[in-house]
């Protein structure tokens, strides 16, 4: 009889990885197309040669090989973009180079700093550094007004809190999807922060979809319990999202880098 524990696979593990590996990949990009392509890119290398598995947890190596492949593209939006765009690539460029992807891997991911160091490329004390350059230099750059849609009056206040603190304008909360239509076409905000579930059993997606077809695109991040559900890429899905419980610096890094991108796909349910 084999009393040994039953392990996971690698094709288990890299399973459980992929919807965080599309998370990452479109916070860097700001777009859901450019990021999935980006993770679709590093499974197929991994496919084409496990050896690139060697020596790390699957996890660590996969979000290596797609940062590899990130860093050898270059710039996450094309310098020939007009309009919003291509105004988020110069504030991009202006960044120290490395630190915006060290902030997503520690604060979103929850890398440690030596599994980040593996992941770009460099020294652990250069990781850690990177990451405090990037809380002050994403801080610094962009400000803007926030709507919050949120049931949870705990949460929102947490959430209200947080954003204020980082020196951007909080429109309101809503705590239902006409509530958030309403909220919106009276104080148009520069990025959307929402749940998923709200109060009356109505959808959060719902009330952003109406939001973007009233106002526009603009940057949105969803929180929500079960991240994974909204990271398929079997429909459009949103380039930012956290997962609950949070932590503050989520939220914060989730806001800054979303900050940066002035246009969201449409979401559906």
């Amino acid at each position: 009889m084999n009393d040994a524990p039953n392990t996971p696979s690698i094709s288990d593990e890299l399973g459980a990885t992929i919807p965080f590996l599309r998370r990452f990949s479109r916070a860097m990009t700001g777009s859901q197309q450019s990021g999935d392509s980006f993770a679709a890119a590093a499974l197929e290398a991994i496919l084409a040669d496990r050896s690139v598995l060697q020596g790390s947890s699957t996890k660590t190596a996969l979000f290596k090989v797609l940062y590899s492949i990130w860093a050898s593209v270059g710039a996450p939006v094309e310098h020939g973009e007009h309009g919003a765009r291509a105004k988020a690539q110069k504030r991009l460029e202006s960044l120290t180079n490395n630190s915006r992807e060290a902030l997503l891997l520690h604060t979103i991911e929850g890398f440690s700093f030596d599994e980040i160091a593996e992941i770009i490329g460099v020294e652990q004390s250069e990781a850690e550094e990177l990451v405090t350059i990037a809380r002050r230099e994403m801080a610094d750059s962009a400000t803007g007004s926030v709507m919050i849609i949120e049931d949870e009056a705990i949460i929102a206040m947490d959430i209200e809190s947080i954003v204020a603190e980082m020196g951007h304008r909080v429109t309101g909360v809503a705590r239902t999807r006409d509530e958030a239509v309403k909220l919106g076409k009276a104080d148009v905000p520069d990025l959307i922060l929402a749940d998923i579930q709200l109060a009356d059993n109505s959808s959060g997606i719902d009330a952003v979809n109406d939001l973007l077809e009233a106002l526009g695109h603009r940057p949105v991040i969803f929180i929500t319990a079960f991240p994974e559900r909204l990271l398929t890429g079997d429909k459009p899905e949103p380039a930012f999202l956290i997962s609950k419980p949070y932590s503050v610096d989520q939220v914060m890094s989730a806001v800054s880098q979303a900050m940066f991108f002035s246009s969201t796909e449409t979401i559906t349910a």
